[in-house]
């Protein structure tokens, strides 16, 4: 099943990599939403557990190593073409990791990858409500460590 135009909703992951204040986010190097900033992630594949699509796409994309800690967020992402026809339907998974190895270097889809100051976000062009998601994870990390 392709990506685009798809007979059926696409399911993804996201990894919400934490490091002290800074968030590991990728630009997109191909559609949907070129040039925009993201978390590192893609769509899973057959027989590959949800943990270990995370943990691979964080490596293809940014040359790093996580631990998957929890579940973040599940939303909708629903992008329909000028007619109106779906052209693209995700649903995706979001999980707070931690670094544990690697060295950061942009790879596979990604055109770049950066560690980025949580206080420097609204400065980047994000996709549509990932700002919310990382406040939150920031959230539940920081619940974890009290």
């Amino acid at each position: 099943m392709g990506r685009a135009y798809p007979s059926q909703p696409v399911t993804g992951v996201g990894a919400i990599v934490l490091q002290q204040d800074d968030v590991l986010l990728v630009r997109r190097g191909n559609e949907p939403q070129r040039g925009l900033w993201s978390l590192p992630g893609g769509a899973l594949e057959l027989g590959e557990s949800l943990h270990q699509v995370v943990r691979r796409e964080v490596l293809e994309e940014t040359g790093l190593e996580v631990r998957v800690l929890q579940f973040a967020e599940a939303f909708e992402r629903i992008m329909t073409d000028d007619n109106g026809a779906v052209q693209y339907h995700y649903v995706l998974l979001d999980y707070l990791c931690e670094p544990v190895g690697g060295a950061l270097s942009a790879g596979d889809d990604a055109a770049e990858a950066a560690w980025v100051d949580r206080a420097e976000l609204s400065e980047r062009s994000l996709t549509p409500g990932l700002q919310d998601v990382i406040e939150k994870a920031f959230m539940l990390r920081d619940q974890k460590r009290s």
